[in-house]
C-alpha cells in the first residue's frame, strides 16, 4: 500500500528500508523522503517503522530462544 502519496512510497519500501538498517523516522525522511511534502503520511509511516521494527526484535528473541536449546 502507498503510505506517502507525493513521493510514492509504500508500506514494503519502508520494510525493506528497515531491513536495510534505518531505525527512525529522521532516516526515513532523509533516506526516502518520506514526509518531506505534505505531512499526511508521517503517522502512518510512524506505525509501519515501529511495528517492522518490533517484529523483527521479536523474531531474534526467537532466534536466540532456538539457538539455546540447540546448544545446551
Amino acid at each position: 500500500m502507498i503510505v506517502c502519496i507525493c513521493n510514492n512510497i509504500s508500506d514494503r519500501e519502508i520494510r525493506a528500508a528497515i531491513d536495510l538498517g534505518i531505525d527512525s523516522m529522521a532516516e526515513l525522511h532523509r533516506e526516502l523522503g518520506v514526509g518531506t511534502c505534505c505531512g499526511k503520511c508521517v503517522s502512518y509511516a510512524r506505525e509501519v517503522l515501529h511495528a517492522h521494527l518490533d517484529s523483527k526484535a521479536e523474531s531474534r528473541i526467537t532466534e536466540l530462544r532456538r539457538a539455546s536449546k540447540t546448544s545446551a
